[in-house]
């Protein structure tokens, strides 16, 4: 005798809702998809566990409990955030489309340092690092047109990689950029950074694609494009020869033009725009760094 499948709980069908909403009508990145579904898993668990079955059921100082139970675990501060956004957002969802009569979690929030500080490079260890691609091979003029571009439009390496061939103006360097949720937004880029697309377009690309064609920029030898992984390898092995001490990531360069423009007096929905933020608080971060360091200084006056 077949059993039939038992039915889902109020918890899962709310969970599932919302997820489904994150990704069709919120288009979020399928990393970000499985995180908040990681997270939104184990909150469900640990409410059923406390006899809760339904999200109506839960009160302020239930999520306030749950959060502390991370807290003990030893969860990153990084970690605990993203939960408490998941979980946030499926309450405010809820209390949205009627699952739920009220959001319980519109008074819970986060410290002002629950998001760790960017790790990005001064200006001496970037000019180190874009100056190690070596220009005699036609894949050190493509990895320096790369490095240029990350630097100058802080993109994400995954928005650079996904760049196709028409999305540079060699005229005016502007770039076309498809972010998350598939937004567009434009971007503009500096003279050197034009000037390494220009090398790298006027024969080393063809070079390493040979009688290949391709629609993306950056390309390998074997005519698919680059890969996040492998842009990765490669700047981590040119930090390397850089004499750069501590770890470089791919972020690491959008969090250095971002710091270095503020630094330099850029403005912050400026910033925000070219970054492709949706909202300004996560420009933010920038100014504690820049802070941080004013911090740095002012301690060494006499009367500090």
């Amino acid at each position: 005798m077949i059993q039939a499948e038992s039915a889902p709980s109020p918890l899962d069908e709310a969970q599932d809702l919302y997820l489904a909403h994150l990704r069709v009508e919120r288009g979020l990145l399928q990393a970000t998809l499985e995180a908040y579904a990681r997270d939104l898993r184990e909150y469900c668990e640990w409410l059923r566990q406390l006899g809760i079955g339904r999200l109506s059921e839960v009160t302020e100082p239930t999520i306030l409990q749950h959060l502390g139970a991370l807290q003990i675990r030893g969860l990153s501060r990084a970690s605990q955030a993203r939960h408490l956004a998941a979980v946030r957002g499926l309450h405010k969802f809820a209390s949205a489309e009627g699952i739920a009569p009220l959001d319980p979690s519109e008074g819970v929030g986060t410290t002002r340092g629950s998001r760790p500080l960017p790790n990005f490079l001064g200006v001496n260890d970037v000019d180190r690092l874009l100056a190690r691609p070596d220009a005699r091979t036609s894949a050190g003029v493509r990895d320096r047109a790369m490095l240029e571009v990350l630097y100058a439009s802080g993109l994400r390496v995954s928005e650079l990689v996904a760049l196709p061939l028409g999305a540079v103006d060699p005229g005016t360097g502007i770039v076309g950029v498809r972010g998350k949720g598939g937004k567009e937004r434009i971007v503009p880029v500096g003279e050197r950074a034009r000037e390494a697309l220009a090398a790298y377009l006027c024969g080393p690309r063809q070079d390493l694609l040979g009688a290949r064609r391709s629609p993306d920029l950056f390309v390998t030898p074997r005519g698919g494009r680059m890969t996040r992984q492998g842009f990765w390898k490669l700047l981590c092995r040119y930090a390397r020869a850089a004499g750069i001490r501590q770890r470089v990531y791919p972020h690491a360069l959008r969090h250095s033009f971002a710091t270095h423009l503020l630094e330099r007096g850029a403005d912050l929905r400026a910033v925000q725009a070219m970054l492709g933020h949706a909202d300004i608080a996560t420009t933010q971060i920038y100014t504690h760094v820049d802070g941080a360091r004013l911090k740095a200084v002012i301690s060494k006056h006499p009367r500090a």
